[in-house]
């Protein structure tokens, strides 16, 4: 998506809510903090280890429910990983009086009771990101799709060596619903086509418990025996290719997700061979569109329904050297200068980054 194509869609989403500004305004009269926070908009997201959080997805919805609701102001706490802490930030907000929470949960399966409970106070809850059972909305990626996408792109980076190849799988924490959907997808690409999934794991999502999980996996199937790893998402990424590095392996390909400004710079320098990229300039707008109109009790606009959810799903792109100019790039994520540090210049101007 370029800069017009993104503007437009912000339009887009700030014409298709404009019935909602009067309402708007009649509420930020009525607003004095506590129980009339009736423009409020909680966004809760899960951790701060996956850049993305902060750097692209709280922005990008804060711009989009702005653009939509000049009145309306978004309440933002990250939960830094710790499920009792967004417990708490979930509380305060229904205590407060905000009436639309977009959630991206810690754990789906324990915020499916508090989105219960919230009920009862005629709080909705848009599920960002991940699903959560019994949301009024739910706005994500095809993940199923994304660990299929994944597996493609590693059977591709294989070439013919795919058929006996022996992989390595680093998955993403058990209790995130979307990572077994990344897992499931992954394994519908790679079973039967690879050689041998000698070696699989969680990593949490955590950088560190990812490197010493592939730390295991070399210790136990030999240096020479690892043809491809496959990591759920780039910060895992960032741990494992320390950990190979390390043991002294190089040139084998290692796959990711989330397009993180790091994992970026390392398909860049040659040691990460693809991610997925899951543009927050459209997630993000389209949950700010779901909050906004469930705020003003407007229908809202699925796509399809997940599990009875409404949903809308959007399709995620593959990453590599050959389209980070035209895809992240081209779409004001990260410019040049933010990828190409001075010790990328050349494998940037290669890539014809600039």
């Amino acid at each position: 998506m370029n800069a017009g194509t993104r503007r437009a869609v912000i339009a887009t989403a700030a014409v298709s809510m404009a019935l909602s500004l009067a309402a708007c305004g009649q509420a930020g009269d009525e607003e004095s903090g506590g129980k009339g926070s009736t423009t409020k908009i909680g966004l809760l997201l899960p951790e701060n280890t996956t850049s993305r959080y902060e750097a692209l997805d709280k922005p990008q919805f804060e711009q989009a429910v702005k653009a939509a609701c000049p009145r309306c102001e978004v309440v933002y706490n990250n939960a830094v990983g710790d499920v009792v802490k967004q417990k708490q930030q979930f509380d305060q907000l229904v205590a407060a009086g905000v009436k639309v929470i977009a959630l991206d949960p810690v754990d789906a399966g324990k915020a499916a009771g508090w989105v219960e409970g919230a009920k009862a106070q005629r709080v909705k809850i848009v599920a960002y990101d991940r699903a959560i059972a019994g949301a009024d909305a739910y706005v994500s990626h095809d993940n199923s799709m994304v660990g299929e996408l994944q597996g493609e792109a590693l059977l591709s980076a294989l070439g013919r060596k795919a058929s006996t190849a022996r992989i390595v799988m680093i998955n993403g924490a058990e209790k995130d619903p979307n990572a077994g959907l990344f897992k499931k997808g992954a394994h519908i690409s790679l079973d039967g086509m690879v050689g041998k999934i000698a070696y699989e794991a969680s990593g949490e999502w955590d950088p560190k418990i990812a490197g010493e999980k592939m730390a295991a996996a070399v210790a136990k199937l030999g240096k020479k025996r690892i043809d491809a790893v496959y990591s759920a998402n780039d910060g895992m990424a960032g741990g494992i290719v320390t950990a190979l590095e390390n043991a002294g392996i190089k040139g084998i390909p290692v796959g990711g997700q989330d397009a993180e400004l790091a994992g970026v710079q390392r398909i860049i320098a040659g040691t990460q061979t693809f991610t997925i990229y899951k543009s927050p300039l459209e997630l993000a707008p389209k949950a700010a569109e779901f909050a906004v109109d469930l705020l003003k009790d407007l229908p809202i606009r699925p796509q399809t329904h997940t599990d009875g959810v409404p949903s809308i799903l959007l399709d995620p792109v593959v990453v590599d050297r050959s389209n980070i100019r035209t895809t992240v790039v081209k779409d004001g994520i990260y410019t040049a200068a933010e990828l190409c540090t001075a010790d990328l210049a050349s494998e940037c101007a290669e890539l014809g980054i600039k």
